[in-house]
């Protein structure tokens, strides 16, 4: 009979956290693109309910005052429904939204859409780090083959 001890972290249980801001993609779902942030500001909004305890009245309030112009929770539902197809969020209400919300994931479905992620800046300088490192093995592989060339043709 083992015993396991509790104290001692399991090292091979160790998953990295989520770095990009993004929702999993069954949450804006298939369909039109119309349907999928409908899909998104509903979701974000629960979210903010649920994880905050903020209410569509004063999440209107906040994108109100950061807008400097009125958002009404009647708006917010007929941007988180899919069934009103006159009524999209525009692109300063869906900041305001993240802004007022909280819901970091909702910024990464348009760079999800062709191919991106969104990141927090403290990670810039380590992608930036990546390509450069990934930028001298490819001159090294250059320059090694020039070396080889050139050892030829003596």
């Amino acid at each position: 009979m083992s015993r396991r001890d509790q104290r001692t972290l399991d090292l091979l249980s160790w998953e990295a956290p989520d770095f990009a801001a993004a929702y999993p993609e069954t949450v804006a779902g298939r369909g039109p693109i119309d349907n999928k942030i409908a899909r998104l500001v509903s979701q974000a909004l629960r979210d903010a309910k649920d994880e905050r305890d903020l209410g569509r009245t004063a999440i209107a309030e906040v994108m109100s005052a950061y807008l400097g112009r009125t958002i009404s929770s009647g708006m917010l539902d007929k941007w988180a429904s899919e069934a009103s197809d006159e009524h999209r969020i525009p692109l300063d209400a869906f900041a305001a939204l993240i802004h007022a919300t909280g819901v970091d994931a909702l910024l990464g479905f348009l760079p999800g859409l062709f191919k991106y992620v969104a990141v927090p800046e403290r990670y810039a300088h380590l992608i930036e780090l990546y390509e450069i490192e990934e930028h001298e093995k490819e001159v090294a592989a250059r320059k090694a083959a020039l070396q080889s060339k050139m050892r030829a043709g003596r």
